[in-house]
């Protein structure tokens, strides 16, 4: 049962992953909300916990708006949906390397990335860039990820301050088997050409220049 279970979890958070990305049309997300759904109810069920029964786009359906009847059918039919699926599980042969095949049969990971604050006294605006890099190759195999931060230490855009997020998407089964992959941020510093200079009239605006990188290992 913790077998069953793990798989189960495995495949409910890779899905996850793929609805927080917000890149699939609209069919593909109706039809992955119902494979959510259904996986849930199926565990529940495996579980031995109580069933929980959904409208036909996966909803709760809600007891003090819904007439016994309609609910009982929606008892009725998901326990039949559930039966069939327990079935269809015993009857499959499962392999010893089943977590192996589900990885392999998988197209496609995400990476979700939350920016909460970014702290160094510049003095200036600066320009952060962040991307995924292979340190065995020494390669960034992702595109860049830009935040534009002010010099008093908010984004340039305010209104996008504690919603900075991004989710790197598309990293195949190759990705996930490199040694090592890090979580890379490039900061470039925009202003004047020497922090020290005073007089207006000897430096331009605008200038770009490198002022530091971190990074941190994230697979």
């Amino acid at each position: 049962r913790f077998q069953q279970v793990q798989s189960m979890m495995c495949d409910l958070m890779e899905w996850r992953s793929q609805l927080l990305s917000g890149t699939l049309p609209k069919d593909e997300l109706k039809e992955l909300k119902q494979k959510v759904t259904s996986k849930i109810d199926y565990g529940n069920k495996v579980l031995e916990l109580d069933l929980i029964v959904r409208d036909e786009d996966g909803n709760i359906l809600d007891p003090d708006k819904t007439s016994v009847i309609s609910l009982f059918h929606a008892h009725e039919e998901a326990t039949n949906k559930i039966t069939e699926r327990i079935k269809e599980e015993v009857s499959k042969d499962q392999p010893d390397y089943a977590s192996y095949s589900r990885m392999s049969s998988s197209p496609t990971h995400s990476l979700y990335v939350f920016v909460r604050n970014f702290v160094c006294r510049i003095g200036e605006d600066a320009e952060l860039f962040m991307s995924l890099y292979d340190p065995q190759k020494s390669t960034i195999i992702s595109e860049n990820y830009l935040v534009r931060w002010g010099s008093r230490g908010f984004p340039k855009e305010i209104d996008m301050l504690n919603n900075l997020k991004v989710v790197f998407t598309d990293l195949g089964n190759k990705d996930l088997s490199r040694d090592k992959i890090y979580l890379v941020c490039q900061i470039v510093r925009v202003g004047k050409m020497d922090l020290r200079d005073s007089n207006s009239k000897k430096y331009t605006q605008g200038l770009r220049r490198p002022f530091g990188v971190a990074g941190t290992c994230c697979l």
